[in-house]
């Protein structure tokens, strides 16, 4: 299974849950045990404990570094756990769920069976569909390198992060029914005035950091020579990302589709 820093999530993950409307159909006002697997940090743990009134929510995570992050917080409660082999007896939960999970697991199906076998009722997944990501910028060669960078990450990494509405094949194969589908599409903007998340952003891409958190997906899909001749283009772009902010006129929009997947046990 693929890690990620807690500062990786916290950039990519910001803003999602501003908005509740992903989760309408996962039937939280009548939850009374709720499972958020692959956890992370814990923020969508958060959400549903807060959507959830009265219900004992509990997050799971493999990594000990994201779960300490995840602590700093006294409620909900978190314990480690590999989402193959959940450390819970059958139907101990009535909604298992996983936000961005199953795109990072090379058995996605697996994972699956075990959140049917933990769930009495439902089971639920908020999953990306990476392939269809669209950036909008002020920075005309943005959009363009972002695709690019896009494209060759999804044809070198090891598991399937643009499975999209396939999910929805996954959890047949996993024996759920009752299926509903959705897809939501989470808007990240960046505009003046700009946070300290932004501005650091932008050092990334003006340093090339950004590309060097994907670097060994990357390079092996690019030859060498292509892979630093994407750095200087990736770093020219992110100057004049930082010149334009220095200027106060820099924007840009990102639009991430999210297929949420529910079934029943």
């Amino acid at each position: 299974m693929r890690r990620f820093t807690p500062e990786y999530l916290d950039r990519t993950r910001r803003g999602m849950w501003e908005s509740r409307d992903a989760l309408a159909g996962l039937e939280l006002d009548s939850r009374s045990r709720i499972l958020d697997v692959g956890c992370g940090t814990g923020q969508l743990t958060r959400v549903l404990a807060a959507e959830s009134p009265g219900a004992t929510v509990v997050g799971a995570d493999a990594d000990a570094d994201l779960l300490r992050v995840a602590r700093e917080e006294t409620d909900p409660a978190y314990c480690a756990a590999d989402a193959h082999r959940l450390p819970f007896p059958d139907d101990s939960f009535d909604l298992v769920v996983c936000q961005a999970l199953l795109i990072n697991l090379p058995e996605p199906v697996a994972a699956v069976r075990e959140f049917a076998r933990v769930s009495s009722e439902l089971v639920a997944a908020v999953e990306p569909d990476n392939a269809d990501v669209s950036v909008a910028s002020t920075v005309d060669s943005e959009a363009d390198l972002e695709a690019r960078v896009r494209s060759a990450y999804i044809a070198g990494v090891d598991t399937d992060v643009a499975l999209g509405e396939r999910v929805r094949q996954g959890f047949l194969d996993a024996g759920l029914s009752g299926l509903r589908t959705r897809r939501y599409h989470h808007e990240k903007r960046v505009e003046p005035p700009y946070s300290e998340a932004d501005l650091e952003s932008a050092r990334l891409k003006a340093s090339g950091g950004g590309l060097s958190i994907h670097e060994s997906e990357l390079t092996s899909e690019l030859s060498p020579d292509a892979y630093e001749e994407l750095r200087r283009e990736w770093r020219r772009m992110g100057r004049e990302v930082v010149e334009q902010m220095s200027e106060g006129t820099y924007e840009r929009v990102e639009v991430v589709p999210f297929d949420v997947t529910v079934g029943r046990v």
